[in-house]
């Protein structure tokens, strides 16, 4: 999907505190989003907004921050599936949720259920997130018109979403090409640092067995990896099967290597600096221009 080089985008605080609900649109688009916190749900749910057809997503990070887990729906109106989802026991990881409906309340039954079924799809090619949706939705029968519609208003909220920290939607860019080695235990794999995380490279290579002593968060992410066919068996180690983006160098770092590891000390660049020594010279060398 194509993207503008520069867009504006609007955030409206009712409350005027930042970690309570957020209004978001652009001057160009007919769609809206909100933005809130769980606990805040029963003071949100009789807003307008709530009573249209429109999508959601819900989020939440697991136990120790690793990565998060999703679920995308759609509602018509929205408010009777999210009063669903506080009651379900089920989806209680939740912590955050965005809808997305239309201003002019042009969004249909069809639409919404189109809508649901793309951010799926890219959810699910991105490998992001743990997607919790048990089903791929299936696109309702549009119009070719209808269909440049939603994807007109599906681009819109691609967006606004990473603008609220929700970038699960895209896989990562690669826009840095200053790698990153990272070698020990007999494996070697390459990365980069990017404004969206640290991006271990395809083909890199990740060690099969673990410490004793590895973080639970760590373990967990690996058997995650290896479950979703981004880490596959090669002979005595796993190898990446595509680019993959950490939250750190070092969770990038403990995948690899199979226990806790301090990854700005352990990722080099083809000169033997660490990552640690990498940022600090750059620093220094934007201090001299000041």
């Amino acid at each position: 999907m194509s993207r503008v080089s520069g867009f504006s985008v609007r955030i409206f605080i009712p409350t005027g505190n930042p970690e309570e609900l957020r209004i978001v649109d652009n001057f160009n688009w007919t769609g809206i989003g909100l933005v809130f916190p769980r606990p805040l749900y029963a003071a949100v749910r009789d807003r307008d907004e709530l009573k249209r057809a429109g999508v959601y997503v819900l989020w939440g990070y697991e136990d120790f921050g690793q990565r998060l887990n999703v679920y995308i729906g759609e509602g018509d109106p929205i408010r009777s599936r999210l009063d669903q989802h506080v009651k379900d026991p089920d989806k209680d990881f939740w912590t955050h949720a965005v809808v997305f409906v239309s201003k002019d309340q042009n969004l249909n039954k069809a639409h919404i259920k189109y809508l649901e079924s793309r951010l799926v799809q890219l959810a699910n090619d991105s490998k992001r997130a743990n997607l919790l949706n048990k089903n791929q939705p299936q696109y309702c029968r549009l119009s070719e018109a209808e269909i440049v519609d939603a994807e007109g208003f599906l681009e819109n909220m691609l967006l606004c979403l990473p603008i609220i920290g929700l970038n699960i939607f895209e896989k990562s860019k690669i826009t840095d090409s200053g790698d990153l080695i990272l070698r020990a235990k007999g494996v070697e794999a390459r990365g980069v640092y990017t404004a969206e995380g640290f991006i271990v490279l395809a083909g890199s290579q990740a060690v099969k067995s673990e410490v004793p002593s590895i973080h639970s968060s760590i373990a967990k992410l690996r058997r995650e990896l290896v479950e979703t066919g981004v880490l596959t068996e090669d002979g005595d180690y796993y190898r990446f099967t595509e680019d993959y983006r950490f939250n750190s160098p070092s969770s990038a770092a403990g995948v690899v290597l199979g226990r806790s590891a301090r990854g700005p000390e352990v990722w080099k660049d083809n000169r033997n600096r660490t990552l640690s020594q990498i940022m600090e010279s750059q620093i220094a060398g934007n201090n001299s221009e000041v």
